[in-house]
């Protein structure tokens, strides 16, 4: 009997795609997940996890970009397609990176917000949203992204600079998102200027505090940063979670978003 059930496992596991086998081997998962930016370097970025089988998942607004008509546009619409059919995952960073200011007191009108987006029409312009205003923010990057890739963005997002209150998070789960921060340790930093925060520096940073569980966050091209974090940081960090014997999983497998994923399917 215990060779039967043996023999079983493995046959389930042998009919499993190569990513979901290596999903239902990973003892030390930690989530990639990388937010947009100008773009430059998501073609590096995007070999680099080819290399490793490494999944990720994809948090999209609208920005501006180096090359093309903005990180959800047409130009960059087949790189978008590819990595859907490498089995990376999407979620929404708001249509035009709408940042969360402040909460304005209800005075009967409902939830509102105050908001700035760095993107799209209104972009540096200070906003009063109304909770479903902010809600159709969400909404517009996960419709677009359904576009390009041909396949549901996730019920996730994750606010630009990660800035929100409890009455937004409220707001954002009404309408069917729950929100994804990231580890303390996880912050790998390409953000940062380079002037103080080498790459060297990061990655000793990174590869010291790192645990297993971590969400980590990066992004596709920072316009501030001099010395590029992608790839000069980001092979090294993959190799060396690697050697330590972690492995790297979606946020679909995550055990804190995963039946929020299952019961709220766009």
């Amino acid at each position: 009997m215990r060779a039967l059930r043996c023999y079983i496992r493995i046959l389930i596991l042998g009919l499993l795609a190569p990513s979901a086998w290596a999903q239902a081997q990973c003892k030390k998962p930690v989530y990639l997940t990388f937010d947009t930016g100008h773009m430059e370097v998501a073609p590096l970025i995007a070999q680099v996890l080819a290399q490793h089988r490494a999944k990720a998942t994809f948090f999209a607004a609208n920005e501006p970009t180096k090359v093309g008509d903005g990180s959800l546009g047409t130009h960059w619409a087949p790189w978008w397609r590819e990595r859907a059919q490498e089995g990376h995952s999407f979620a929404s960073h708001t249509l035009d990176h709408t940042y969360w200011r402040a909460d304005i007191p209800d005075d009967g009108r409902g939830v509102r917000f105050k908001t700035q987006a760095s993107a799209g029409a209104q972009a540096g312009q200070m906003q009063v949203l109304t909770a479903q205003q902010y809600c159709q923010q969400i909404q517009a990057s996960a419709q677009r992204l359904a576009q390009l890739t041909g396949q549901p963005a996730l019920p996730l997002f994750r606010a630009p600079g990660g800035k929100t209150s409890p009455a937004l998070l409220a707001a954002a789960r009404q309408c069917g998102f729950a929100h994804v921060a990231w580890a303390d340790a996880g912050f790998l930093g390409d953000e940062l200027p380079s002037e103080k925060f080498s790459n060297q520096a990061l990655l000793a940073k990174a590869l010291k505090n790192i645990r297993s569980g971590d969400i980590l966050m990066a992004h596709l091209g920072i316009w501030s940063r001099k010395d590029a974090w992608a790839p000069a940081v980001l092979e090294p960090l993959l190799s060396g979670l690697e050697a330590r014997g972690f492995c790297f999983a979606s946020l679909k497998t995550h055990p804190v978003y995963q039946d929020w994923i299952a019961a709220h399917p766009l």
